[in-house]
């Protein structure tokens, strides 16, 4: 079966202020393949995440050069859509961070704000992207209850189900299950293998275990550079770089 592009970054930079946070990161993303970053923290992991659906325009003093193509589209013209843009690309952030509304509302959100109020419609919605994020058998009786109610790994998942409902291609997940016991873990990483059916996911992990686990491609950070990319098996196998070599043995990170 051949891979299909998603995303393709090359020469891309980035500087907050006078300091290099990224430097000349090329790589492609391809379609429905789960694709890790690891490295240690501060190496510009999630910095570059976020330059996938342009979350750094909201920090000050960012300036960004190269290039970010998604579907055969360069992100970062001057006539980019940003806010259709982060509707194709969702995201999931490390902390869980539901609305202070019901668990129907946080769903609903989305939605709501891209013109649909029918009721049914909605609810329609909410119980298709509850069901993808393994949620609703869980909540499907308490659906007024608060999203904050919930416990932290329902949580995470309620935001997942926020993110879907949006209809995305991308989901950009930020160590979403560094804060999470190892069973609420394990139900985030089942999740991840199902939802790659259906999206193009970008994980960051400190947890080698987990990447090793979960994608299909990984790439190793190292003080803003990207070390080494490619196929998960190999990179933890067979790295063709001592660097990657010694940290994804534990011999340093």
């Amino acid at each position: 079966m051949s891979r299909m592009l998603k995303i393709s970054v090359s020469d891309l930079n980035l500087f907050y202020g006078e300091k290099q946070a990224l430097m000349n990161i090329a790589l492609d993303i391809f379609s429905h393949e789960v694709t890790a970053f690891i490295g240690p923290s501060g190496c510009g992991k999630s910095t570059f995440l976020r330059t996938l659906n342009r979350m750094n325009d909201l920090i000050d003093d960012v300036h960004i050069d190269g290039k970010v193509v998604l579907d055969g589209e360069d992100i970062y013209l001057p006539n980019m859509d940003v806010v259709a843009l982060r509707k194709r690309v969702g995201m999931i952030f490390q902390k869980s961070n539901p609305f202070p509304k019901s668990i129907f509302e946080n769903v609903a959100y989305g939605p709501r704000i891209y013109g649909i109020t029918d009721k049914s419609v909605l609810y329609e919605i909410v119980e298709s992207k509850l069901k993808q994020a393994a949620l609703w058998e869980e909540v499907k009786d308490d659906l007024n209850k608060s999203g904050l109610s919930l416990s932290g790994g329902q949580q995470q998942r309620l935001c997942i189900a926020r993110a879907l409902a949006t209809e995305p291609e991308i989901l950009l997940m930020d160590e979403p299950a560094s804060a999470l016991d190892p069973l609420s873990t394990a139900k985030i990483e089942e999740l991840i293998f199902e939802l790659k059916k259906n999206y193009t996911i970008v994980i960051v992990t400190h947890n080698m275990q987990q990447a090793a686990r979960v994608s299909d491609y990984t790439a190793f950070f190292y003080m803003g550079s990207l070390i080494e990319y490619g196929k998960t098996r190999k990179i933890f196998t067979e790295p063709t770089n001592k660097q990657t070599e010694d940290y994804v043995t534990g011999r340093f990170g």
